[in-house]
């Protein structure tokens, strides 16, 4: 294993292709794969399912990726030292809830970027335990993480005890988001009864610190919806409302998301939970003037 090995692998989660990561490191693709494949058999783990739709990172190959981005993160922070030209570069990393109005902030933010200067951004969507886990672990510097008001006291100590500093940026009840043709779609508010015989689209993820997943899931994921598609990503939840007939969806209120790929949302009273997104970033880290940037536009975002 070598450096090159760790670069490869990295750029093959990013396109998800062996075909375009070869494309993107000048070099064949056989050549790729079978360096891939020497590497899975030097490690002794299956980094990459191989599917018909692309290549997917197992569990174990998260966790190396991890490491090696970390590694190759450690590396280029030597070359700059001796780099003028790197030195200058405009880095930006954050893990972010499934949600529009963080996305719409982060697309005007970049948008504002001054392109004559070297750039390298890390946007990730994922739950709060991965975003805390990235800050820890893998070099990311910022984490927005949402949970329950009633769970607020065992993210305090856990952040705490970790030493991230935490900020509340926006507190909330969710929404119910539903194709314009649900057989809902002309009530003026839904009750949480009226859900129990449509499916939900849900994330599959939860997590709560200090409190074992299965409590967790049955908490955020209550029994009362027997019918439930649980998806990994934003894109694939908002798919899924506008195909499956009955689908509907818990979002941040009035995401513009929503209303752009033509679907609709629905007050609902009887959701009495309040949910916080928060901004966290290690104690002993620095908020650089791009950081407060894109705060400031998350902020501006969450009132659209």
């Amino acid at each position: 294993m070598n450096i090159l090995h760790l670069k490869y692998a990295v750029e093959v989660e990013k396109t998800r292709s062996i075909n375009k990561a070869a494309q993107n490191l000048y070099m064949g693709q056989p050549n790729l794969s079978r360096a891939i494949k020497d590497l899975e058999e030097t490690l002794g783990i299956t980094i990459f399912n191989r599917t018909t739709r692309g290549m997917f990172v197992t569990p174990q190959g998260e966790e190396f990726l991890q490491h090696a981005k970390k590694i190759l993160s450690q590396i280029e922070e030597i070359e700059a030292m001796y780099n003028q030209e790197k030195n200058a570069k405009q880095k930006f990393s954050i893990s972010v809830p499934r949600t529009g109005y963080i996305g719409y902030a982060f697309s005007s933010f970049a948008k504002d970027i001054d392109i004559t200067k070297p750039i390298e951004f890390f946007y990730r969507e994922t739950n709060s335990a991965r975003a805390i886990n990235n800050i820890l672990h893998a070099d990311y510097n910022l984490g927005i993480i949402r949970y329950a008001e009633n769970h607020h006291k065992n993210f305090k100590n856990f952040l705490g005890d970790k030493g991230l500093v935490y900020e509340v940026i926006s507190e909330f009840t969710y929404n119910i988001a539903i194709s314009k043709n649900h057989p809902l779609s002309e009530k003026e508010e839904i009750e949480l009864s009226d859900l129990d015989d449509f499916i939900e689209i849900a994330y599959a993820d939860p997590f709560v610190p200090s409190m074992p997943f299965n409590e967790v899931k049955k908490e955020e994921l209550p029994d009362n919806i027997n019918k439930r598609i649980l998806v990994f990503e934003r894109a694939s939840a908002i798919e899924l409302l506008n195909t499956v007939h009955g689908a509907f969806l818990r979002v941040y209120p009035n995401e513009n998301e929503i209303q752009g790929q033509g679907l609709i949302q629905k007050l609902c009273k009887s959701n009495k939970r309040v949910y916080r997104d928060v901004l966290i970033y290690r104690n002993d880290y620095q908020l650089s003037p791009l950081d407060i940037q894109f705060i400031d536009k998350v902020k501006q975002f969450k009132n659209n």
